[in-house]
């Protein structure tokens, strides 16, 4: 996994709601995201940027299947992704992002994607996501609905391109 002097980056055995309590310095709503009256699936694995015997960053992944103009595949759904407020600025939600991408492409997929709030989309431009045109249709408790943040995606290996079209998430959202 990714290492610089000061952090390293593990896949993590245990990670919930207390951990990203802790990280998100105890906050109700610490991604941001609940008044979108979305329902986010959780992840299946998870990723710690660790400093001083503490994890200090997280990103977690699923595999999740996705549709674009009749062509099925399955895509890296990166979530989860949150920084010790005293910690940001130092490029640690790259370092997780990097630990989930790693083992994604490890483990065979192509490309990722994720959503983000607006205010956060120049972060992973600047970590080389693309932004997806339209919004993604995603499965809800009601039924499939746009997910009203943007989406923005990222190939894992040479040529895996995003087709054009609309986007139907056959998941919930990550």
């Amino acid at each position: 996994m990714g290492e610089t002097a000061e952090f390293t980056t593990t896949e993590l055995a245990d990670w919930g709601w207390p951990e990203v309590q802790a990280l998100g310095g105890g906050a109700a709503d610490p991604f941001e995201t609940g008044s979108l009256n979305v329902t986010w699936r959780p992840k299946d694995r998870h990723f710690g940027v660790w400093h001083e015997g503490r994890v200090v960053a997280h990103a977690g992944f699923v595999v999740a299947p996705v549709e674009v103009d009749g062509q099925r595949f399955d895509v890296a759904g990166i979530g989860g992704v949150i920084v010790d407020a005293a910690m940001r600025g130092r490029g640690l939600a790259r370092l997780a992002v990097t630990g989930a991408l790693d083992a994604a492409r490890a483990d065979g997929l192509d490309r990722a994607l994720l959503f983000c709030l607006p205010d956060r989309a120049p972060l992973y431009a600047h970590l080389g996501w693309l932004p997806l045109p339209t919004p993604v249709t995603a499965d809800q408790p009601d039924g499939p609905a746009a997910v009203p943040i943007g989406a923005m995606w990222k190939s894992l290996t040479p040529g895996a391109g995003w087709p054009e079209g609309p986007v139907r998430l056959h998941s919930l959202p990550m």
